[in-house]
């Protein structure tokens, strides 16, 4: 475990929606974790993505997990995307020690075509929840994309097993 009881890496990921599908990469072979997995864009939150912007208030930048999300689509696969909504959150301690946090959010597609960013993700699909079980979804993506088909629908859903 780190030795800073307070630090975490924060992640924050997007289930991007178009036409009523979502979009799914694979992530490449030469990543440390998950390699060759399929998965949603997202990254990390660095303290870059708000430490050089003015503050939205005396002491505070506002909205800084969704300009990250629209930061990290945007690099890693090339589309612009809109009404960023909370999903779920999940914590992990990584093999190396490190505690982690992922925020899961869906948003919509606004624009842009695909262009993977080749050193994060090596294919991509948009697909339905029925054709997504047929990827090899990182353990709980799945899960995430039925939650985040709910909340479309106007449904709450807490995360549970839906596969």
């Amino acid at each position: 475990m780190s030795e800073n009881k307070n630090l975490y890496e924060v992640a924050i990921t997007a289930i991007v929606v178009k036409d009523g599908k979502f979009l799914i990469t694979r992530r490449a072979q030469t990543k440390k974790r998950f390699p060759g997995m399929w998965t949603v864009p997202g990254g990390r939150l660095e303290p870059s993505d708000y430490i050089h912007l003015p503050k939205d208030t005396e002491y505070y930048w506002y909205n800084v997990l969704e300009k990250t999300l629209a930061r990290e689509v945007r690099e890693e696969v090339g589309l612009k995307i809109a009404n960023v909504e909370y999903v779920t959150s999940l914590a992990n301690v990584h093999p190396e020690g490190v505690p982690s946090l992922v925020i899961s959010c869906v948003a919509d597609y606004v624009s842009g075509d695909v262009v993977l960013q080749k050193e994060e993700a090596d294919e991509y699909a948009w697909v339905s929840l029925e054709e997504a079980k047929k990827y090899n979804l990182i353990d709980g993506i799945y899960d995430e994309l039925v939650m985040a088909d709910r909340k479309r629908k106007g449904q709450k859903a807490e995360w549970q097993r839906f596969f």
